[in-house]
């Protein structure tokens, strides 16, 4: 008899891209037929509301979406302290144009800005000055700031298709304008909406004092107010703005990153994460920011155990607290990854909206790119065309450096993003649940591709 050895054959390339199309067609399937993510938001939204950072629904979001986690049968579930910034808006705000030429006294939509000073319960009354950008203010000086209101009013540039390059060359003025505008003098800031369309909603967002100068109050104005405040400046430029805001800052408040995941089975100490952020603004509900995020990263663990597929990598879901008003989850996180010698290879992160999935972008070497194209194949019948160089994300950001991590941001489809954002109609009703359900399957097909092959 002569013996005979077997030898077994690796698989092919073409037999493992088989392989990975069939549980990708698997998620697909579960993420589209099941609600359960769909309605986690629902409860988010409804039940717990906006979630500002350091108020008692932020913390109420920590526990249910702690629970939430508890009850899928991962690995580990735990909460991460952080000390976050506790800001208050108080009153609703009260805007007015006061005795001009044309139209008399005219009410206009504003929002105070995150870490905004107040005004006090009287508010101020001052003329105001229309610049569009930095070089405007200082060419004015002293001389015509001082003790005026600065309105700055740059709006998108709608030509960039991608709406987040828009809000790019734009921000700043939000960021920046108040410290700039106090430095001369000035006794309040006005900033157009961050958005893209003309509406009669304002869009809030967190600005930054300097130490050493004054804090000023500020505040976001609609656009479609930004607009008629700029007309009737021209004709009138002597008239005076009312503004009163009772917004102050508290002091800091212990909060937690609320943090799942499952142990792989062949590199565990490698690490994939995904995750959003769980705060938001205090108007609307935060639906789109980033309550999608934050369920689609559950979503991505919770498609792992109903189909039971095993990572061969830990996956890590991540709901980081306090990006909006001051990126503290974020930076706590990489603090604590770094002193115990994590090592992440990938990081996900979802804080666009939760609009149709058209693809993701990576910051990362060469190496890396080419090995997400490479998946192209697998990923584009689902509409993830869009491969290759991008932003990963603000939450993620603070790992760069730590060693080779790939940080990748989900990309939504970006035309509506910016009608919702920071505002008071950023709600539930505004997220369509099937898009939803595409983002979460999309973010759940990477990471099982990435525990697959690695990246």
């Amino acid at each position: 008899m002569v013996a005979v050895t077997v030898i077994t054959l690796p698989a092919t390339a073409q037999q493992k891209a088989t392989t990975d199309s069939v549980t990708i067609r698997k998620i697909y399937d579960e993420a589209l037929t099941s609600t359960e993510s769909y309605e986690n938001l629902r409860y988010l939204t409804k039940q717990i509301g906006a979630r500002l950072s350091g108020s008692p629904q932020a913390a109420a979001a920590v526990e249910w979406s702690r629970q939430v986690m508890k009850e899928m049968d991962l690995d580990t579930v735990y909460l991460q302290e952080v000390m976050v910034p506790h800001w208050v808006r108080g009153d609703k705000e009260i805007g007015r144009v006061y005795n001009s030429k044309l139209m008399g006294t005219v009410d206009m939509n504003i929002a105070a800005l995150g870490a905004s000073v107040g005004t006090g319960r009287k508010g101020l009354s001052a003329e105001v000055v229309e610049v569009q950008n930095f070089e405007e203010l200082e060419k004015l000086g002293k001389k015509k700031v001082k003790g005026k209101i600065v309105f700055f009013n740059r709006p998108f540039d709608n030509t960039h298709v991608q709406t987040g390059v828009a809000y790019g060359g734009a921000v700043d003025q939000r960021g920046g304008g108040p410290v700039a505008a106090a430095k001369l003098g000035a006794v309040g800031v006005l900033v157009r909406s961050m958005a893209n369309e003309i509406q009669d909603v304002p869009h809030t967002g967190n600005t930054r004092y300097e130490d050493g100068v004054q804090k000023i109050p500020a505040a976001a104005i609609s656009t479609k107010h930004a607009e008629q405040l700029s007309s009737l400046l021209k004709d009138d430029p002597e008239l005076r703005f009312y503004m009163r805001m009772t917004s102050e800052m508290l002091p800091d408040v212990l909060s937690y990153n609320v943090i799942g995941e499952l142990k792989g089975t062949e590199k565990p100490d490698e690490i994939i994460l995904v995750g959003g952020h769980l705060d938001s603004w205090d108007l609307g509900e935060g639906a789109h920011d980033d309550g999608t995020g934050c369920m689609q990263a559950i979503e991505v663990l919770r498609l792992f155990t109903e189909l039971d597929i095993k990572p061969k990598r830990t996956v890590r879901a991540v709901l980081f607290m306090n990006e909006e008003n001051g990126l503290r989850g974020g930076t706590k996180y990489a603090e604590v990854a770094k002193a115990n010698g994590e090592k992440h290879i990938a990081a996900i992160e979802s804080d666009a909206g939760g609009f149709t999935p058209r693809g993701f972008g990576m910051e990362g070497s060469a190496a890396q790119l080419a090995k997400l194209k490479s998946w192209r194949p697998v990923l584009e019948p689902y509409g993830l065309a869009d491969l290759g160089a991008g932003h990963g994300g603000a939450d993620i950001g603070p790992l760069k450096g730590q060693g080779t991590v790939a940080l990748i941001g989900y990309k939504p489809d970006s035309q509506r993003y910016f009608d919702y954002h920071h505002t008071e109609i950023d709600v539930f009703e505004n997220v369509n649940r099937r898009e939803m359900q595409l983002g979460a399957a999309a973010m759940a097909s990477l990471v099982y591709l990435i525990s697959e092959n690695g990246i």
